[in-house]
């Protein structure tokens, strides 16, 4: 299965790339996905990814296909094929 992952803010920042492209097995979860980040970019974990490598961050998301009412919410859930998720954090206060 191939899913896009579109990083946004600090998240681009640090990875140094926009677009990532995964080829998944249909076992694999949102959580899966979460790992795979923080393999590929170490410098995620502590910033927006926990340091156990495998959950995100408070305020720290995907976004699936764009669309700002459907975030990924349980991790355990499994994307579907050509999913676009955009990883966003949202930053709060006053």
């Amino acid at each position: 299965m191939h899913v896009t992952v579109e990083l946004t803010g600090a998240a681009r920042a640090i990875a140094g790339q926009k677009i990532i492209h995964l080829d998944l097995s249909e076992a694999d979860t949102y959580q899966d996905i979460v790992r795979i980040l923080a393999q590929q970019f170490p410098g995620l974990v502590g910033v927006l990814i926990d340091r156990d490598g495998q959950t995100f961050l408070s305020s720290n998301m995907f976004i699936i296909n764009g669309d700002m009412t459907t975030p990924a919410m349980v991790m355990s859930e499994r994307p579907h094929e050509n999913d676009h998720l955009i990883l966003m954090s949202l930053i709060t206060g006053g």
